[in-house]
């Protein structure tokens, strides 16, 4: 198959009329040139977006049914907003409730190895009780030794896993690293000095910048203090204009630059859905984001092509630097940047496909 696109967003630099071709999945060779009869045209052209924080589709959610339905829910109904590749995120619950969700997305990936879900976000429940924004209070637990073999035995199912890193013993946290999962601090009361010590023991990352963190204080900075301060730590974060006033998210671009890159967070996509309910979990959609009946924040209903739009017309943040901070540095972060976040010979023809404007963005994927 070919493509000609006007502008082609690589991961690194931006091209300018290329043809893409691409052959069993597969990108097979990129060339200046002219659109020719046959060959479809588009407007700008980037390595599909990667959201790494979605809790939910336009229909299901993955807490309160983590099955197939539900994982193929959050994958169509983000791939029909432009993001291409997904985590399904699961947050604080029983072990019974983890078992169902890494289950879920085993037997998803082994059913459907060429689709965008590339495997699980836990979100707790090894989360600090006065950070833990929604989350259940009663699902909150301190780990054990148990609790880390068993989570280290989803290692193959679990992508990315947030923790209150001050809760865990030096042994434990490099148990978790050493399974391959990817760590993140998060929902974490952490001091600065704690924060910085987790930092340097292989931590790389943290949740939602600024949200559910010990906020930063001129005599204890706190975790937003120690990301601010690590060069090496990336910093996701939420651009709805309400997890974050656009002001700080301009202070964290100034501040981490290309360590900063963009999550969607929602709660549900599209909107459709608006109000929730799981266990003790409440949500209500208003004023474009949900809030619990204590007047919190439950999660956004944002995608990530609103977020791109809003890094370009609200933070002033450039448009190359916007389309990688959806796509490849969220790979890089995670790791996968060999496997997902470049248009290169070699990387999956999954693109995100867009207009000058940002106005319309979609999700091509090719044979």
């Amino acid at each position: 198959m070919k493509i000609f696109a006007r502008k082609v967003y690589t991961g690194s630099t931006v091209l300018h009329d290329q043809i893409i071709e691409t052959q069993h999945g597969k990108i097979t060779r990129i060339v200046s040139g002219l659109p020719t009869d046959g060959v479809k045209t588009i407007a700008c052209i980037a390595p599909g977006f990667v959201d790494i924080h979605i809790n939910g589709g336009s229909k299901y959610h993955f807490t309160k049914q983590p099955n197939t339905e539900t994982i193929e829910d959050i994958s169509s109904s983000s791939s029909l907003q432009g993001t291409a590749y997904t985590l399904p995120t699961l947050i604080t619950s029983p072990f019974e409730n983890i078992n169902a969700g890494t289950e879920a997305i085993r037997n998803y990936k082994l059913a459907f190895a060429a689709s965008g879900v590339l495997g699980m976000h836990l979100e707790g429940p090894f989360i600090h009780p006065k950070k833990r924004g929604a989350h259940l209070l009663n699902f909150i637990r301190k780990p054990t030794d148990k609790d880390i073999e068993q989570i280290t035995s989803y290692s193959d199912a679990i992508r990315l896993l947030t923790i209150a890193p001050e809760l865990f013993s030096t042994s434990q946290l490099k148990k978790l690293l050493d399974s391959g999962i990817k760590i993140s601090a998060g929902h974490s009361n952490a001091s600065y000095k704690e924060a910085m010590q987790a930092f340097d023991n292989g931590v790389t990352l943290v949740t939602h910048m600024y949200n559910a963190m010990s906020s930063f204080m001129h005599r204890e900075p706190g975790l937003v203090g120690a990301v601010l301060d690590s060069p090496h730590v990336y910093a996701p974060i939420i651009l709805d204009g309400l997890h974050c006033d656009y002001a700080a998210a301009r202070i964290a671009w100034n501040a981490k630059g290309e360590k900063l890159f963009l999550i969607s967070d929602a709660l549900f996509v599209d909107r459709k859905v608006k109000s929730f309910q799981w266990e003790g979990f409440d949500s209500e959609l208003k004023s474009n984001a949900y809030y619990n009946s204590e007047g919190n924040l439950s999660g956004a209903a944002i995608s990530l092509a609103e977020a791109v739009r809003n890094a370009v017309n609200q933070v002033g943040i450039p448009l190359k630097d916007a389309i990688e901070m959806a796509s490849i540095r969220p790979a890089i972060a995670l790791g996968i940047d060999d496997q997902v976040g470049k248009i290169e010979i070699g990387y999956p023809a999954r693109f995100t496909v867009f207009d000058e404007d940002l106005k319309s963005f979609e999700v091509v994927v090719c044979g």
